[in-house]
């Protein structure tokens, strides 16, 4: 299903629902939960900040401040070369 179809699916049936005043409230409290859940997560970034973050990461690898895995190696054998604490 495309992101056009869930939209009009999603509106059809607010339409549907907002009919009844009791499960529109019920609707309404749930979509404030998940917006709540969305403010409080810690991975949650805007578009300035995911591009900042990779204007740094750029700039880091240009000063030669990076790792490289090397063949055979593991992603955690990596970070525990790296000084990370698995």
């Amino acid at each position: 299903m495309t992101t056009l179809q869930m939209d009009a699916d999603l509106l059809r049936n607010l339409g549907i629902i907002a009919e009844d005043e009791s499960m529109l409230e019920k609707v309404a409290k749930y979509v404030r939960k998940l917006v709540k859940q969305m403010a409080n997560d810690p991975t949650r970034m805007t578009k300035e900040e995911y591009f900042a973050m990779l204007d740094e990461a750029e700039a880091q690898y240009a000063r030669g401040e990076y790792t490289v895995q090397q063949p055979g190696e593991s992603v955690e054998d990596m970070l525990k070369r790296c000084g990370y604490d698995l």
